[in-house]
Formats: C-alpha cells, sequence, structure tokens
C-alpha cells in the first residue's frame, strides 16, 4: 500500500516557509507594483496569509484574464501575488511528495527535466531503438485541450492516493475549484502545473508498468513511443485510449499518429528530431525573424531598450544551440542591429562567443 503523509498543515502555514514562498514567487518579478506594495509591508503580510492558513479563512481572489498568441493561442489566468505566496507555500511541502512518484522519463515543469533533458533522453530511446529493430516506428501523442479537460473529482482522488492531512486537502481542494467549475485548471498558476504532472503520472505507470513499454517519453500533453513494429504501437494507442477515456476522462486528438522514422522526424520539444541529429522547428524559425525584425524597428525608433531585448535574443539563441543551427543562427542575428548584436555579444563573451 502506497504510503500517505499527514500533519502537513503545520509545515505550509509556518512563517518560515511562508517567507521562502514569497521570494519564490518574486522572482524575476520584483519591481512589478503588486509585489512592491506586498514587499513595502512584508511581515504584515506574512502573517496575515499565516492567520488566515491557520484558521482556514484563506479564499482565492480573483482572477485576471489575458491572451497569448504564440506559440499558440492560450488564455492565461493570473491572481494576485498573494495568492501565488500561497501556491508556492503548498508546493514547497508537497510537490517533494509526488516528486518521488513519477517516472524518469516526464520531462515538464520539474527540477532538472527540462527541454534539454527530453530531447537528449528522446535522442537516446531513438538510438537504442534503432540498434535493437532497425527500423523505428513513433507513435505520437496529443491529449485534447488537457487544461480545460482535467476533471476535479478524478484529480482530487488522484491527490488523495498520497495526501492523508484533512486541512491540507481542504486548501488544495479550494485551490483545485478556484475556477468555479467542475473541470479545468487555470493556465499560469504554480499548482496546475503540478496537478497536470501528477495527473498524467497516471497515465506514465500505466504505460511503463502495466503495458511495459520501455522507450516512452511525456512533456506536459505531448508523449512518444518508440518500437519497432507498427501493431504494437497500434495495440499500445488503444490501451492508451481507453486509459485516459475511463480513468482520466481525457481524449487524444487528431493529431495523434504513428509512423516511421527517418525521411519524417519526430517533432516533439520544439525539435526535429532524427536519431543522428535535429533541426528547429519551422514556425519557431518564422517567428523568432518576425520577433528580431520587430526588435530591430522598436530599437531604431526608440521605443524599446537593449536591456529589454537581451533576454529575448539569449534565451532563443540558447534553444537554438541545442539542434544542427550554426548557419541558421548566423542568417537570424543578422536581422537584428549592430547595437543589438554587440550587446548581446558582450554578454556572451564569457561564454564562447556568439554563435558557440
Amino acid at each position: 500500500m502506497a504510503k500517505t503523509y499527514k500533519n502537513l498543515y503545520p509545515l505550509i502555514y509556518d512563517f518560515d516557509n511562508i517567507h521562502h514562498a514569497y521570494h519564490k514567487a518574486r522572482k524575476n518579478k520584483r519591481y512589478k507594483w503588486d509585489v512592491l506594495e506586498f514587499s513595502a509591508h512584508l511581515e504584515d503580510n506574512i502573517i496575515d496569509i499565516q492567520n488566515h492558513l491557520i484558521w482556514k479563512s484563506y479564499r482565492s481572489g480573483p482572477y485576471k484574464y489575458f491572451t497569448v498568441y504564440e506559440p499558440k493561442e492560450r488564455l492565461i489566468a493570473a491572481l494576485p501575488f498573494r495568492d501565488r505566496v500561497v501556491h508556492h507555500a503548498l508546493c514547497n511541502i508537497i510537490e517533494p511528495i509526488f516528486e518521488r512518484g513519477m517516472i524518469h522519463d516526464s520531462h515538464a515543469c520539474r527540477r532538472g527535466q527540462g527541454v534539454l533533458s527530453g530531447v537528449l533522453r528522446t535522442v537516446r530511446f531513438l538510438r537504442a531503438a534503432r540498434t535493437r529493430w532497425g527500423r523505428v516506428y513513433c507513435l505520437k501523442g496529443d491529449i485534447k485541450k488537457f487544461f480545460p479537460s482535467i476533471d476535479h473529482e478524478a484529480l482530487k482522488k488522484i491527490v488523495r492516493k498520497k495526501i492523508a492531512c484533512l486541512d491540507t486537502l481542504d486548501l488544495i481542494d479550494k485551490i483545485i475549484d478556484s475556477n468555479g467549475a467542475d473541470t479545468a485548471l487555470p493556465i499560469g498558476n504554480l499548482t496546475s502545473q503540478l496537478w497536470a504532472n501528477v495527473y498524467l503520472n497516471e497515465l506514465d505507470h500505466f504505460v511503463k508498468q502495466d503495458l511495459g513499454v520501455r522507450y516512452y517519453i511525456r512533456y506536459m500533453d505531448d508523449f512518444v513511443v518508440f518500437h519497432g513494429d507498427k501493431r504494437i504501437l497500434s495495440w499500445v494507442l488503444a490501451e492508451i485510449e481507453g486509459f485516459l477515456d475511463n480513468v482520466l476522462r481525457l481524449k487524444l486528438n487528431s493529431k495523434t499518429q504513428i509512423f516511421p522514422v527517418g525521411l519524417r522526424s519526430v517533432d516533439f520539444l520544439g525539435y526535429r528530431i532524427w536519431p543522428d541529429f535535429r533541426l528547429m522547428r519551422k514556425g519557431n524559425i518564422k517567428r523568432t525573424k518576425r520577433r528580431f525584425r520587430k526588435f530591430r524597428r522598436l530599437h531604431q525608433s526608440g521605443q524599446i531598450t537593449l536591456a529589454e531585448i537581451r533576454p529575448s535574443v539569449m534565451s532563443w539563441l540558447g534553444h537554438a544551440k541545442h539542434a544542427d543551427t550554426w548557419r541558421l543562427r548566423e542568417i537570424i542575428l543578422r536581422i537584428l542591429s549592430r547595437d543589438i548584436l554587440k550587446s548581446v555579444a558582450t554578454r556572451r563573451h564569457s561564454k564562447k562567443g556568439l554563435l558557440s
């Protein structure tokens, strides 16, 4: 029988834990007005959060919604800073509990398990499958409207497999139900990232343990499976569809398919991956060119500073360098003005140059 954890609630409302949560919540946001307002009366605000948690009177604040359009259109929900501190305080205590039960091949929103680790693992599995079978087929699955489809009651049952502290469960339930519906998790909440991994961890263990699949990797709501027999992957797909429908109340979307790897790449984690090399997605390249042209135009007109441009350029270079893109990076960087390139190159001077 799986171990359950009790007496967690005092750890959540501990003053030092909330103070630590505040520092995590304000990271890269310390000069935003709501963070400055909270920080101006820091001790009073931490004590106020602590008292609401102790007396179980905490309620989530109102969500603010906005839409992002890249890489695809998504509705993002943002809570007040006070609530983000509470979410960090909760995750500080419960995330390690769930983390211990997650498989190695889940690579989203986990310490040390990001895009790069997922890409390297994908390449390793592709090469191992090719060595074992020669010809490799890929099952690439994508869950339909994942965050809007997460069922609250199903999620709460999964959470209760690990958490037995009633007060902690009450806080968790309040956060899960904070959108006022029976389904959906708001994209933008720290806890939504954790709940998403907890929810699909059930699928991970079903595929790895019950089905005995070796070459399986998941990144949030996308996953790939490799095998040398297309019929085996068709069976795996049918089993996954049944599990998602009956247990997690989810569906795979129409992009889910089985195909041979070779002339066609595995489009996964922002790259087009083959066993021996990888390239960036064409959509990423087009968006980057468009964004860099906009940077150049806004900088020349004085509407944006080098300090505002630099992080975005550095981030793209960091992503691009993990594919075979030396020539591509040279071409795209020509879009930028000399002032921008000089600023970025100065920043990267200690890291073997701009295109390394």
